[in-house]
């Protein structure tokens, strides 16, 4: 995956040494560089822009009141020399903040994080397009049809995936993060730090336990409330 990307710094130094990092990173695609975020509009309106390295105090228009009017899918890593700004940055659903003066290392950490995210995403629509997913199972890829899962359990670093109508579940050396990620939402919910379920095929709800056939899965308290808003959107 190649992700286009574009730098606003007011610094045309420091533009230029993310440039030169952005320039010899294999899956950035630098598309333009900036020195203040009025420029960078023109930009993000003509060219699909998946990543902005973005400087946060700038004249006109700041980074963080910039980020309110980016599009959705456009993403941020905030550049800055100044440390009070990250809880801010973090506030504005920045991938990750950088503190100048900035090493290839670290630009690089922080464009693999996003990558990361990008390819998670994606992966996440394909599957819910697709209505499968392949998972390594004893040594083989095994299909398994979303429309067949019940329930999904986190055992330490494995993920068993029970089926309808089969009595061993899947095992895959998977972390639950992982395969959440991999489902369409809100067909299937996290219900416990070690539960995710089909919430089709939940049979019923008994003192506030998940029941689906003969399992009796338990809700943890953090997940009780988005549970609950599901349900009272399904609830006569």
């Amino acid at each position: 995956m190649t992700l286009n990307c574009i730098i606003i710094d007011d610094e045309p130094l420091a533009a230029d040494l993310l440039a030169s990092y952005a320039k010899k990173t294999l899956f950035l695609n630098l598309i333009g560089v900036f020195n203040s975020a009025v420029e960078g509009v023109k930009a993000i309106r003509e060219n699909r822009v998946d990543l902005i390295f973005l400087d946060i105090q700038m004249p006109e228009l700041s980074g963080l009141e910039f980020a309110k009017i980016l599009p959705k899918e456009t993403k941020i890593i905030f550049t800055t020399a100044f440390s009070q700004y990250a809880i801010d940055g973090y506030k504005a659903n920045a991938i990750d903040y950088l503190m100048k003066p900035i090493s290839y290392d670290d630009f690089l950490d922080a464009s693999n994080r996003a990558l990361d995210w990008f390819q998670t995403t994606h992966q996440a629509e394909n599957a819910s397009t697709d209505r499968f997913i392949f998972v390594k199972s004893e040594y083989k890829l095994v299909k398994i049809m979303f429309d067949d899962i019940l329930y999904i359990e986190g055992v330490k670093d494995y993920v068993k995936i029970y089926l309808n109508n089969d009595h061993k579940p899947i095992m895959t050396l998977m972390n639950m993060k992982k395969i959440e990620e991999s489902l369409p939402k809100p067909e299937f919910m996290r219900i416990h730090r070690s539960y995710i379920v089909h919430m089709k095929k939940i049979d019923g709800i008994d003192r506030f336990r998940v029941v689906i056939g003969d399992a009796v899965l338990p809700i943890s308290d953090s997940y009780k409330t988005i549970l609950q808003d599901y349900l009272d959107g399904h609830t006569l």
